[in-house]
């Protein structure tokens, strides 16, 4: 099938990428450097806003739960839209809306209020990451071409949070409020650069009706997911609230599969799940996303707390794990040319399993750059090895039609890997939490948790190892189950891995 986009610079050319092309590329690096800057910039603003809004610990949590709510919550529901009503139209049109609400978080005097700006913020973001991603990925051609804009796409994400670190440590020096107001005018140009350069896109025209009763059931069930996942530390997890609530979810993604499996135009063709390219990149996103959020909690509470360390002491004990990712992502591409996807992954959650374990020599009194950087560099590494593979290898072999859904498919395995893994840490650290808080003991019940990011890393090592073999030949090493406009079940799909 081919690509609904319609202007020139919708597809690549073999050499040189023209202006607008890196023009297109920059304004959906945009869109992404926002969102994780977003996300690591209001971490280290809490207290501030905490002090000035007047607002509880179980209110200040809901300004970053609230966001993820709406991320977590959507993104299947924004993959798929953007696949039907236009890629183009739905990316430029939830970027702006991110725009107001950055403007509206940035000026509310209201704790209920500012959680408000912060989950339409993270709904919007539900929208752009899909859309944009598959943007990319119908616009080059899979292969060199598409691996080199990943690469660099990816490396604005990390570079964005890396940058959302800092600027959140001096910002707030001034006021939390510019931390909410920064991303504004950012989106804003983005969006005016987006109306001129990105590519036309047209409705997808033959896609057999909209499935509202699985964009329902996936959205609830997204939507409680994440919710009881992000509660069950305050109320319980062996509550009756959580527990009926996993119950719930578990109801409603078994009603959404029945509905998927007899959908004519489904949320989720089920058929891309029968390739084991594809499962391996969602859990893989699951294990690697999972891991690092349950880190850099941890991490941060041991240097602030524990150590005493500013926020921004705190951000640049960060920054060489993000300024690697920075400086080497973009080389990633080439290197997905020559080794696959698979083989980089592996790499990845290697270095990443070995960097978490180093990390458990920390003490009381740490030399940083014998406890602490190796480790970064270490986590750095991984990072620039495993995010743009995943991306790569989660959309390649997908045809131009069902880019958004995977694409949708793929942060939905981010945003709830992150969300369920950190919640996980969180009870591990708290049901070990020392009668007397000592420093030391306090340390101690770190370690745990410690153990709990290594042990998730080294599941994703693992989920990966199962899919190396030995290249036989040049072709791409990742293809997809594919699907034809025309196919009436889903499930009758041929699957190629």
């Amino acid at each position: 099938m081919t690509s609904p986009l319609t202007t020139p610079a919708a597809s690549a050319p073999e050499g040189r990428w023209t202006p607008r092309l890196w023009g297109t590329l920059l304004v959906l690096c945009a869109a992404m450097f926002l969102d994780a800057l977003d996300v690591s910039m209001v971490g280290v603003a809490l207290p501030s806003i905490g002090s000035d809004l007047d607002l509880s610990t179980s209110t200040l949590q809901w300004i970053v739960s609230g966001y993820i709510l709406g991320y977590g919550g959507l993104l299947l529901l924004g993959g798929r839209t953007a696949d039907l009503l236009g890629r183009r139209q739905v990316f430029l049109v939830a970027l702006g809306v991110f725009a107001l609400a950055s403007l509206l978080g940035g000026l509310v005097d209201s704790g209920p209020l500012l959680i408000a700006s912060r989950f339409i913020k993270g709904l919007s973001a539900a929208f752009t990451a899909p859309a944009g991603l598959s943007i990319i990925t119908t616009t080059f051609a899979e292969g060199p071409l598409r691996n080199r804009a990943l690469s660099i796409y990816t490396t604005c994400a990390a570079t964005g949070f890396s940058m959302g670190l800092v600027l959140s440590g001096l910002l707030t020096e001034a006021s939390w409020r510019l931390t909410m107001l920064l991303p504004a005018p950012i989106a804003l140009i983005a969006l005016v650069a987006g109306l001129r350069l990105l590519p036309r896109s047209e409705r997808e025209k033959d896609h057999n009706g909209y499935d509202v009763p699985g964009a329902v059931l996936g959205t609830a069930s997204m939507l409680l997911l994440v919710f009881t996942v992000v509660q069950a530390p305050e109320v319980g997890w062996g509550s009756a609230r959580t527990l009926l609530s996993f119950l719930a979810v578990a109801v409603l993604l078994t009603v959404f599969v029945l509905v998927e499996r007899r959908s004519a135009g489904p949320l989720i063709r089920l058929g891309v799940l029968r390739s084991g390219t594809q499962v391996r990149a969602q859990l893989g996103a699951l294990a690697f996303f999972g891991s690092y959020v349950g880190f850099q909690f941890l991490t941060t509470l041991y240097m602030q707390s524990l150590l005493g360390w500013s926020a921004l002491h705190t951000a640049l004990a960060f920054l060489p794990a993000g300024a690697l990712v920075a400086i080497s992502s973009t080389k990633v591409g080439s290197i997905v040319d020559r080794f696959g996807t698979q083989r980089l992954i592996a790499a990845g959650f290697a270095l990443m399993v070995v960097g978490y374990a180093l990390f458990l020599r920390v003490d009381l009194d740490p030399v940083y750059a014998a406890a602490i950087l190796p480790s970064m560099l270490l986590i750095g590494a991984a990072c620039a090895l495993v995010f743009p593979s995943l991306n790569i290898q989660a959309t390649n072999g997908v045809e131009d039609h069902e880019q958004g859904m995977v694409s949708g498919l793929l942060n939905t395995s981010v945003q709830v890997g992150g969300a369920i893994f950190l919640a996980v840490v969180t009870a591990v650290v708290t049901a070990g939490a020392p009668g007397t808080a000592t420093p030391q003991a306090v340390l101690d019940s770190y370690r745990p948790g410690f153990v709990v990011t290594a042990g998730i890393a080294a599941v994703g090592l693992l989920i990966t190892l199962t899919g190396l073999r030995p290249r036989r030949s040049p072709q791409p090493s990742i293809v997809v189950a594919r699907s034809t406009v025309e196919e009436a079940q889903p499930d009758r799909v041929p699957v190629r891995d």
